[in-house]
């Protein structure tokens, strides 16, 4: 899971239109170098697009918005067949974008 931190949103968003396609540019990169490992992939919109539903208050609850406020939020992922975490490990390493990925297996 790609998780993007305020502090990476706020330098992208501050970077120029040129600074930010070469950004963009080298996750497209990323993906093509590692396209024999990645099954899926995909980017969620915004945070503030969520809506969650609790099960655990009686009755479900849909509320706007993520289940819980945070200043880091997943902003993607990409579902890898690989060996080992060691080699989860070294495919993350190269990741050019969000600050932070987290890695789970997956069944």
């Amino acid at each position: 899971m790609f998780v993007e931190t305020e502090q990476f949103a706020k330098e992208l968003a501050a970077m120029g239109e040129l600074e930010q396609q070469a950004a963009y540019e080298a996750v497209g990169r990323w993906f093509a170098e590692n396209t024999d490992k990645i099954t899926h992939h995909t980017h969620l919109h915004p945070v503030h697009t969520a809506t969650t539903v609790r099960l655990d208050q009686g009755d479900p609850v849909v509320t706007d918005g993520p289940f819980v406020e945070g200043k880091e939020v997943v902003s993607g992922f990409a579902e890898v067949e690989v060996a080992d975490l060691d080699e989860a490990l070294a495919l993350a390493r190269t990741w050019p974008a969000c600050p932070i990925v987290e890695i789970r297996p997956a069944s």
